[in-house]
């Protein structure tokens, strides 16, 4: 088996071309440098210096060691800084889980301040509904979850990153498309509204039954995306309450509408993670979520 010991030896000796010096470098006398070299010929399997009295050359096979050593005491170099930037949380991975509709806004402005801050730490992400990105949580295939309430406050740990209102999405030429201000939501009476899916989307379905509550509406269409929800209100299908943050997508044939009469019934979006993360990496992320630069509503 190859030591640093043999392999600086060696490098030491292929620089300055001869023993003397080379032992000189390493603080060492030449005896033990010249047996270094010779069980690191044995160990190679191969002659790496062609000795004369008066020089030593590098053999064809002791030129393509040198290189692969050189690299290999640079790495061995490097090794212990690059476990302390491990584990300061400097470098390393983390895996973030985000909902569709948490890509609107907040993921985007999160993801930059991370790599601003935190250069050498790699962000991997993954759309999943809330309840999915949780699962992942419990068995460790995630580190962070941009998430919908409920969730086990016991389990996990988490702060509150974005709020922000429901809009109304109405079609282009819709009856409504003339109002200038807020829309009542007395008005939506007797209108055909997209809903979400209670299982994919129970969130925000629980979120507009609240909003919604009291009004006769026709509900329609039970979707899960806010993307197929505005390119169904293009298509003169309903109308939709969603996320303010939908009105950054500008689609074709839709208007957006504040809503007045409204209880306090914000979309909220979590960052969650589990309550004791090993991950050096994660704990810098969860930091940097205190001091991400207010914006439109975020925390």
């Amino acid at each position: 088996m190859l030591s640093l010991e043999q392999v600086r030896g060696f490098v030491a000796v292929a620089e300055e071309g001869n023993f003397h010096r080379a032992a000189q470098r390493l603080r060492m006398t030449q005896p033990p440098l010249s047996r270094q070299i010779q069980r690191l010929e044995r160990e190679v399997g191969v002659v790496l210096f062609d000795r004369t009295q008066r020089k030593v050359e590098l053999t064809p096979a002791g030129t393509a060691f040198l290189a692969e050593a050189r690299r290999l005491l640079a790495l061995a170099a490097a090794a212990p800084d690059t476990a302390r930037r491990v584990a300061q949380g400097h470098t390393g991975t983390v895996r973030i889980g985000f909902t569709a509709a948490s890509g609107l806004g907040f993921l985007g402005r999160f993801l930059n301040h991370l790599e601003r801050e935190l250069p050498e730490v790699r962000l991997i992400l993954n759309e999943m509904i809330t309840s999915d990105q949780l699962e992942s949580l419990r068995n460790a295939t995630l580190d962070l979850a941009l998430a919908r309430p409920p969730f086990d406050e016991d389990e996990f740990d988490s702060r509150l990153v974005h709020s922000e209102p429901l809009v109304l999405a109405i079609p282009r030429h819709h009856r409504l498309a003339d109002e200038t201000t807020a829309v009542a939501v007395d008005a939506l009476g007797q209108e055909t509204l997209l809903v979400y899916t209670s299982d994919q989307a129970g969130y925000f379905a629980n979120l507009v039954s609240r909003v919604l509550a009291g009004v006769p509406y026709v509900s329609a269409h039970r979707l899960t995306q806010v993307h197929t929800m505005l390119a169904l209100v293009a298509a003169g299908r309903g109308l939709a309450l969603v996320p303010e943050a939908a009105t950054h997508l500008h689609p074709d044939g839709v208007l957006f509408r504040t809503l007045a009469g409204v209880a306090d019934a914000p979309a909220v979006l979590h960052a969650v993670w589990r309550r004791e993360p090993f991950n050096p990496a994660l704990r810098r992320a969860i930091t940097l979520l205190g001091s991400l630069p207010d914006k439109d509503g975020d925390i």
